[in-house]
């Protein structure tokens, strides 16, 4: 199948999309940047290509954990695109505490987003993680012509973050996405210096439906 064969659309005002990697296996043995996508979410990432909001693509951007590779893996193999792989597009920096079982890291995670200025147990701050991926994502829109899309794949906590920072709101963990991960929204590359991507644009959409 073609790149966006019967898919074409009509583009928008938004030109990119960030895409947050579906679920994965949990190993706690593992360091999480390692962990692999499990069958349901690499099924999840495959449903996606039925989207038209991907029919268009010219670029893939990946953070460098494996989980958002393999994610992002299954729209570049498709479509015959070059996977870029950005190590420091990784998510918050949680290594200080490792795995976490999913109710400490939920308490963790509501510190994080509630105080952003603050290395919460040792993790990256949030205001940190947050200048990390808006700056990344800007290198990487500057050498990218302005007509031409991009997805960017990565986390669900820097994927808030940047949305935060696109919609001109503070950080806040009321704008996550839903549990589950393998949801995205859309903006237009100049949102990321004026900070008014409107909301609708913004709002997470799952990958599968």
């Amino acid at each position: 199948m073609g790149r966006g064969a019967g898919l074409k659309m009509v583009l928008g005002p938004a030109d990119c999309l960030y895409l947050t990697h579906p679920q994965v296996r949990i190993d706690p043995d593992v360091p999480v940047p390692d962990w692999s996508l499990s069958e349901k979410g690499l099924g999840r990432a495959r449903l996606g290509l039925l989207r038209p909001e991907f029919a268009s693509l010219g670029h893939i951007v990946s953070s460098g954990e494996r989980k958002a590779i393999e994610t992002a893996a299954v729209f570049a193999d498709r479509f015959g695109l070059e996977l870029v792989v950005d190590d420091l597009m990784h998510e918050n920096d949680r290594s200080s505490t490792g795995f976490l079982p999913p109710e400490e890291f939920e308490r963790v995670a509501d510190a994080f987003f509630g105080s952003p200025h603050t290395s919460v147990r040792g993790w990256e701050r949030a205001c940190d993680a947050q200048a990390r991926i808006v700056d990344r994502v800007a290198v990487h829109l500057e050498r990218i012509p302005e007509d031409e899309w991009v997805l960017f794949v990565g986390h669900g906590g820097v994927g808030t973050l940047l949305k935060c920072h696109l919609g001109g709101w503070a950080i806040d963990r009321r704008h996550d996405q839903p549990a589950g991960g393998g949801f995205f929204y859309s903006f237009a590359r100049q949102a990321l210096q004026e900070r008014n991507a409107p909301a609708p644009d913004l709002a997470w959409r799952p990958v599968d439906r």
